[in-house]
Parts: structure tokens; sequence; C-alpha cells
């Protein structure tokens, strides 16, 4: 399994020759040792964003390249959860008795989005509107999850949309928003060398998608609980610091 490390308010997430696909700033699918989640301050307003990681990196004493978050959330409110996913007895692509899935999370809802404009009734779409900032505020719900054995790029793939459906279903309990304007996923697999075959699915009714599910849910709720012990969680987009609600309607037509 990886190992975790935090300097500097920047989270290492250590895994040599992992696969990784990234939502994030310069995201994508990429082969890296690391992947990380970074805090940044108050009042940040850095737009050279390559320059300003790799700084961040050096400053935390991490050499590896890789994929980065950035969030306003400290990393003391970071949590992890890790579950052991039993193998499929009929999927033929795993030499493995078990394998290990870790989620890490940091949450904080200072920018929710919702997209039912009803269920946020205390919201002025004047000045909450659906839009993108140049530079948005950084709440930030980060997750950064990893399978210890390879999977197909068609199961890696599927498992950001498994992260992101248990990542909203969390945060709709925890706090009546689905996300924020800023939430980004990475998610990490072993390499296949050696001869293992690739894991093709990772929905959420396979060992692997189940596990990540409860890992998201499980760190999800410890960063939110760490996150907000003593201040509340806004209960509307308006309460909020910033934030914005769906308010407009597309047209609907058959093909």
């Amino acid at each position: 399994m990886p190992d975790i490390r935090v300097r500097n308010e920047v989270l290492q997430l250590l895994a040599p020759e992992t696969s990784w696909l990234s939502t994030g700033w310069d995201g994508g699918r990429i082969r890296a040792d690391a992947a990380y989640n970074c805090t940044v301050p108050d009042g940040w307003d850095r737009t050279d964003l390559d320059e300003y990681i790799a700084e961040r990196r050096t400053q935390a004493g991490f050499e590896h390249v890789g994929p980065t978050l950035l969030t306003g959330v400290e990393m003391t409110h970071a949590r992890c959860a890790r579950l052991t996913a039993e193998r499929d007895a009929g999927d033929k692509n795993s030499s493995k008795d078990s394998i290990d899935v870790l989620a890490v999370a940091t949450a904080g809802v200072s920018n929710p989005a919702t997209l039912f404009p009803e269920e946020d009734t205390a919201a002025d779409p004047e000045s909450h509107g659906d839009s993108d900032t140049e530079h948005p505020e950084p709440g930030t719900v980060n997750l950064l999850v990893h399978v210890d054995h390879p999977l197909a790029a068609g199961a890696l793939a599927n498992l950001i949309a498994v992260v992101a459906e248990a990542k909203a279903a969390t945060l709709l309990r925890e706090t009546g928003f689905p996300g924020t304007t800023t939430d980004a996923v990475i998610v990490g697999a072993g390499n296949s060398s050696g001869g293992v075959e690739p894991i093709r699915f990772t929905g959420s009714g396979t060992p692997i998608g189940a596990a990540a599910r409860a890992c998201v849910r499980d760190a999800l709720q410890a960063s939110l609980g760490a996150r907000y012990d003593e201040t509340p969680v806004p209960e509307t987009v308006a309460d909020a610091e910033y934030g914005v609600v769906t308010d407009r309607s597309a047209n609907v037509f058959r093909p």
C-alpha cells in the first residue's frame, strides 16, 4: 500500500510506478511515483500553477513529480480510510486473493454548488448564479484513491465516476450539498508489470468499487467532522462565503 506523508501542508501519497488519472490541474492520465494534495494559503492568487506546485513540493522535501490537487483545507483535517476488497471469484484477471483500496479526503464546503434551486430557498440567484470565476475560492472536496492492483483503462476511468458518486451521496447526507465548485479526484492503480492482468470492472457492484465507495464515504465523513468540529457547515449557498446555484434550464428534445 502507498506511504502517506505530510510536510509543510503538502500530503504525498507515495506509490511507485502507479497509473494515475486526475481531474485536477493539468490532469489526465500519468504514470508517476506519487500523487499530492496541497493546501494553499488564505488570499492565494497564483496563476502559474505548474511553477507553484513544483515550489511547494520542493519546500516540503518531496522529489517525485506527480498529479497534484489544491485546496484551502489544512492537511490537519485530512483523513484516510483503507479496506480490503475480496477478489471476485469470477474474475480471472486477478492473481491476488485480496486487493487493498485506500482513500484520502480533505473536505471544505465554503463554496457549495447546488443543482436544484428550490432546495436552496435562501439563495439569491443574482448573487449566486451559475458561473465559473477565473480564480475560484478554494473550499474544495479533494479525494485521492489508490487500488493496489492494475486496472484496465476503462476500469480506472470508471473508478472516477464511482468515487464522485460516493462523494456526492456522502456530502448530500452530511451537508445538504452534492459538492463544491472546485471538487477534484485522483485515482490510481498498481502497474501491470510481472504479467499481472488488469482488472476490467470497477462498478459499485464489484469488490473494488464497493470498497472504494466505503473508503470515500468514511474518509470524507471523518474529514468533515475534523474540519467542522467547532464551526457549522453552511446551511445554504447564501449562507456560504462562495458558491453557485444552477438556476438555468436546458432545452430538452427527442433525438
